[in-house]
């Protein structure tokens, strides 16, 4: 692709966070629980999964690029409002377990560090309010986009405790393993990143094509490596431990390098969940403000009150981390509707001119989608 390092520049923020807030708490809590029972097996199957990614969120970020609006409005505009609620209504409402993992992974993080979760939920609460508030969107760009480096460079730093000569192949497929890869499918590629990628990019001042799907690869391969960078880590641990709970989070990184290590990973958890949080907040807001149609003021309301019902639940019933492996599944089945609409509109050449998705690009697309919706029902093998 013949990209400037200028054209870049000037469209860089919506793919780039799309990639690394999906590598939340619900992601870290599947890879670490994945690399305790079947250690490195499972990293080929990550790094593949780069492919489905790319071209799947290369889409969103085309068509965010290509009609300068977000897939809520392009799906009440070119097909009916309903429809476009029946495909952010029920994004919006499996985000409400992700807000709990997100609140409950900063309030562990900051535990580490000696704070308790009594006094950081309600002040992330009101800090995630607080950053986007009166706010552009460039601006809360830059801020998230500072948060995500920090989070890169802590995974990257907490990979050097140490590589093990375990097997990359796997030794034999149970249901536990196709479980797991349901899971992986699931937390990689999530509903919330095509109506935050398509509406983000959809708001740059400056759109390029071109730029976005170079922006795109870069994000896919960076978030993949950071999730095989927690995996080989947490390989350490004993495959009897649960990390179902993030309460036992803190407990599981200490047994693999001490209170440091800890400390260190902590840093990364409350950035990579506040990161997620916001994200995935602005994405259920704007998704739903659009399916409706209404201003901005809004989308605020709704950005505001989303993730509060999650506070509460975090601070009562933590354990509820439970469910997030089984959310992870869930989600693949969440995704179709909204990826499949993606889709259509991608192919429709008035809406989508010169850049509607066609050939290669066409059938790597379809088939990238096809492979994710079959990993969904490995689960129930």
């Amino acid at each position: 692709m013949d990209v400037s390092f200028s054209e870049l520049r000037k469209v860089f923020g919506p793919a780039w966070l799309t990639m690394m807030a999906n590598v939340e708490a619900a992601s870290i809590i599947t890879a670490m629980q994945t690399a305790a029972l079947f250690k490195y097996q499972f990293i080929i199957i990550i790094l593949l999964l780069i492919i489905p990614l790319y071209f799947i969120c290369e889409i969103a970020g085309r068509v965010g690029s290509a009609t300068g609006m977000g897939l809520g409005e392009l799906v009440r505009r070119n097909f009916s409002k309903r429809m476009a609620l029946l495909l952010s209504v029920p994004m919006a409402a499996t985000d409400l377990l992700s807000y709990v993992a997100e609140y409950a992974a900063i309030a562990v993080g900051m535990e580490i560090i000696g704070i308790s979760p009594q006094v950081t939920l309600p002040l992330v609460y009101l800090l995630h309010i607080a950053i986007v508030y009166k706010k552009k969107y460039a601006a809360v760009e830059k801020a998230l986009l500072v948060l995500s480096m920090v989070m890169v460079v802590v995974y990257l730093l907490f990979m050097t405790k140490g590589v093990s000569n375990y097997p990359f192949i796997p030794k034999g497929i149970s249901h536990d393993f196709l479980f797991l890869v349901a899971a992986n499918v699931g937390a990689v590629i999530m509903p919330f990143m095509l109506f935050y990628q398509t509406s983000a990019t959809a708001k740059k001042e400056y759109r390029s094509v071109q730029a976005t799907k170079v922006e795109t690869f870069v994000g896919a391969v960076f978030s993949e490596i950071l999730v095989v960078a927690i995996m080989v880590v947490s390989a350490r641990l004993n495959a009897d431990i649960s990390i179902t709970s993030l309460k036992s989070l803190g407990t599981a990184i200490i047994s693999i390098g001490g209170t440091s290590s800890a400390m260190v990973f902590s840093i990364g958890l409350v950035s990579a969940g506040f990161l997620a949080l916001v994200v995935i907040s602005m994405s259920g807001a704007w998704g739903i403000a659009e399916a409706l149609g209404v201003k901005d003021k809004t989308w605020f309301k709704i950005y505001v009150l989303e993730s509060l019902p999650a506070v509460i639940v975090a601070l009562i019933l933590p354990n509820l981390i439970m469910l997030v492996l089984y959310l992870m599944v869930a989600l693949v089945f969440v995704l179709i509707g909204p990826v499949v609409t993606m889709g259509l509109l991608a192919e429709n050449k008035e809406i989508m001119g010169r850049h509607s998705l066609r050939g290669f690009g066409r059938m790597a697309f379809w088939a990238s989608v096809a492979v994710v919706i079959a990993c969904g029902f490995l689960a129930f093998i």
